[in-house]
């Protein structure tokens, strides 16, 4: 394990740095207590520690204020809490989905490098090197980003001191390839409770199979036509699907009860309200309870420093399909984007990776954007 950072190492040996730090979700408080440590010392920001959150802020008094958030915590490790740098055509340290036993690209593995040490090192690099920026600049770097919403940083942060996240843009260091992304799409979880009659498997014309009955909705499910709306130039595509099924008593029982568990992820001009009603319309019969929900974000590229921060990338922005927490700025009335190194093709996988080209280019187009012209 690490034990210290080095902001003045280069973006790569940074990342390598905070991969080596094991910080799964509830047990960030060594980096956390690492990070602050770093920023403390850096004479132009102002440093708050919150629980495991950490901020730091410059107060040059500008006019206008940007927010980078990342989060420290990763999912469990699997074999991979170590960092690895492999260059082009070098073996792969751990082999890939498709079997491939060499890499194209130069490439950091180990657990988080995607999600998401790589932005948090673009983060502190920033934090350390930027002290006469154009605009004011916040830095998030928060805790339990990969569990549930009840225990995430940036959500306690918002609730006791909201002050500390005001900004006229945000940037979410999500994995986006080194390209915006721009809103997410909402989520909502529910069961689907399909009602049968017990009976002995024996005599089963006597009872009424609730598991045979589901199939009913499940054949709506694989025939729903989900919607792709154009939101801002940007095509979203939804998707409503099952993700789990439990029925059965026992193994001479008919089954009085069948629940599904379906998944609905809904574009950003849908409420959450709208989109419990398509979940119940198509579910129309059956027993609905919605377990959890979360609205979606627009992407507000038409803001001026959003679009400003688009036309600094210089490549076309492109929708975010699944939620992240520019979802929590935006229903804040805050603009936000992700924009971080690493792909979320590899999020959580064994075989993780951030390509270094990423790495580079973030720092390179954000320091570029953000500080003071020559």
């Amino acid at each position: 394990m690490a034990h210290s950072l080095d902001l003045h190492s280069d973006v790569v040996a940074l990342t390598a740095a905070l991969v080596d730090f094991s910080s799964e979700s509830h047990h960030e408080q060594l980096l956390a207590d690492e990070v602050e440590r770093q920023l403390v010392r850096l004479a132009h920001l102002e440093v708050v520690r919150f629980g495991n959150t950490v901020v730091a802020r410059t107060q040059h008094g500008h006019d206008q204020r940007v927010l980078l958030g990342g989060h420290l915590d990763t999912v469990p490790e699997a074999g991979n809490g170590q960092a690895i740098i492999v260059r082009a055509g070098e073996l792969l340290p751990v082999v890939g989905p498709d079997g491939a036993p060499t890499c194209e690209e130069d490439r950091l593995y180990g657990l988080g490098s995607s999600d998401m040490k790589g932005g948090v090192a673009v983060m502190l690099r920033l934090a350390a090197h930027l002290a006469g920026p154009r605009v004011d600049l916040t830095f998030v770097f928060y805790d339990c980003e990969e569990v549930a919403s009840e225990h995430n940083g940036l959500e306690k942060l918002a609730a006791v001191h909201p002050e500390l996240l005001a900004a006229d843009l945000a940037i979410l260091m999500e994995p986006s390839e080194a390209g915006v992304e721009a809103g997410c799409q909402g989520t909502l979880r529910a069961e689907v409770r399909v009602a049968g009659r017990r009976a002995h498997s024996a005599r089963g014309w006597l009872g009424e199979n609730a598991v045979h009955h589901a199939g009913d909705y499940l054949a709506r499910l694989s025939s729903y036509e989900a919607r792709s709306p154009v939101i801002d130039g940007l095509q979203y595509r939804e998707g409503m699907n099952a993700v789990g099924i439990r029925g059965g008593v026992a193994g001479n029982v008919i089954p009085d009860e069948c629940v599904v568990t379906v998944n609905y992820r809904f574009a950003p001009d849908r409420s959450v309200e709208e989109a419990e009603r398509e979940v119940r319309a198509v579910a129309e019969g059956f027993d609905v309870s919605v377990v959890d929900a979360a609205q979606g974000a627009l992407p507000h590229l038409d803001l001026p420093l959003a679009a400003q921060f688009v036309a600094a990338v210089g490549t076309p922005p492109r929708p975010k399909y699944g939620w992240t927490d520019v979802a929590r700025f935006a229903a804040a009335g805050i603009p936000a984007v992700n924009f971080g190194p690493g792909s979320p093709n590899v999020a959580h996988a064994r075989h993780e990776y951030v390509s270094l080209a990423d790495l580079y280019r973030c720092e390179d187009v954000l320091r570029e954007w953000l500080e003071v012209p020559v």
